[in-house]
């Protein structure tokens, strides 16, 4: 019984392991939206301009391989009596560390990918005592992939027995709400705390395919993904923490 039992097991492990292994997303997937900081009604300046930069630390689809990406960022904010707007562009360079060994064509320890793109968002607000409530939003990113890991799923496509999706142009479009307050005795001390909810535009190939048994996220967020933000303004210097399907951390400066 134990002997069955343990068969079992192996045979359940391989098979994820199998399907894990040759299943291959762009590397920006549910990866391009990030937080935008515009100005609140509260600060003295109408229009800034961010500069930032972070590092990005997310699994693959199936979680079993892990990619790390640096990413730098240009955005710029303007607030107007209730709403607001920002718009900038990003790069981001990064590697796909494959979690486990695979057989021939897959057997790479790790790939190169880079990427560049743009984003917009916007906001509709009321402002409380010292408080910014940023009821509705939306951002919207577009990414365009490049690289090593690109090209390898551009060859494996062909191959039989791999899951892949190719696309390495990507927009993302979701809603947001926020509330962003300073400090009761320092205005130049900030807090924002922002969800959004979205997803990204046109087929996924992956959807229909034997890679979901081995995918342990819940079937509404494989196209639909939640992202939760952390921001913090001081006077001239800010930082970002954001939590979704990833760990990003950066820091700025505004100007």
């Amino acid at each position: 019984m134990n002997l069955k039992l343990l068969l079992l097991l192996s045979c359940l492990l391989l098979m994820m392991s199998a399907c894990s292994n040759h299943t291959f997303a762009p590397a920006l997937y549910h990866q391009d939206i990030a937080y935008q900081p515009k100005p609140a009604s509260f600060d003295t300046a109408k229009t800034a301009n961010y500069l930032s930069g972070g590092l990005n630390y997310y699994t693959d689809q199936t979680w079993s391989d892990l990619m790390v990406s640096g990413q730098l960022n240009y955005s710029r904010g303007h607030v107007f009596k209730n709403a607001n707007l920002a718009y900038g562009v990003f790069g981001v360079a990064g590697d796909y560390e494959r979690g486990s060994g695979g057989s021939a064509p897959d057997n790479f320890n790790d790939k190169f990918f880079g990427a560049a793109g743009a984003r917009i968002s916007a906001n509709l607000f009321t402002t409380y005592e010292r408080m910014d409530f940023r009821y509705i939003g939306f951002e919207m990113a577009y990414s365009h992939e490049f690289g090593a890991y690109s090209d390898f799923r551009n060859y494996v496509n062909s191959q039989p027995g791999f899951n892949v999706d190719t696309r390495t142009d990507l927009v993302t479009l979701g809603l947001t709400t926020e509330v962003i307050f300073h400090n009761q005795n320092n205005v130049n001390i900030e807090h924002g705390i922002r969800g959004f909810l979205g997803g990204t535009f046109g087929p996924n190939p992956l959807a229909n395919t034997d890679y979901i048994s081995s995918d342990l996220t819940p079937q509404f967020f494989r196209t639909i993904f939640p992202k939760v933000s952390y921001f913090i303004n001081v006077k001239n210097f800010f930082g970002v923490a954001e939590i979704g399907s990833a760990i990003f951390i950066r820091a700025g400066y505004k100007f």
